[in-house]
C-alpha cells in the first residue's frame, strides 16, 4: 500500500536502470497514472511502449527526461494515458497462459 501511495502522488517515476530485467517498478508507476522517464535499456522498452519517455541511461539524458516530465503538458499527460493502457495489457490471466505455453513449448522440443 505504501509503494502504491507512492506511485500515485509521484510527480514522476524514473527508472535508470541500464539492465532491466522486466521493469516492474515502470509497469507499477504506469498502472498508478504516474508519468515514467525510463532508460532505454533491457526490457524497459518492451514493457513500457509509448507509455513512457525512455532515454539513454545518461546523467544528461536521464536530466532532460525529468525536466521534460515535470514540465508537463500534452505530450507527458498522453504517455501518462498511454501508461494506463499499457499496465492493463499485464494481466496475471496473460501472464499464466504464456508459461503455459513456453512450458508446452519446451515440453514439446524435448521429447
Amino acid at each position: 500500500a505504501f509503494v502504491a501511495r507512492l506511485m500515485r502522488t509521484a510527480a514522476a517515476v524514473v527508472v535508470p536502470s541500464a539492465y532491466e530485467g522486466f521493469g516492474l517498478p515502470a509497469l507499477e508507476a504506469m498502472a498508478a497514472g504516474t508519468p515514467v522517464v525510463a532508460a532505454a535499456r533491457g526490457a524497459l522498452p518492451e514493457v513500457c511502449g509509448d507509455g513512457a519517455l525512455l532515454v539513454e541511461p545518461t546523467s544528461e539524458e536521464l536530466a532532460r527526461g525529468i525536466a521534460e516530465t515535470l514540465a508537463g503538458g500534452d505530450q507527458v499527460e498522453g504517455r501518462a494515458a498511454a501508461g494506463l493502457r499499457r499496465a492493463r495489457e499485464f494481466t496475471w490471466e496473460r501472464t499464466a497462459h504464456g508459461t503455459a505455453a513456453v512450458y508446452d513449448e519446451a515440453i514439446g522440443e524435448s521429447s
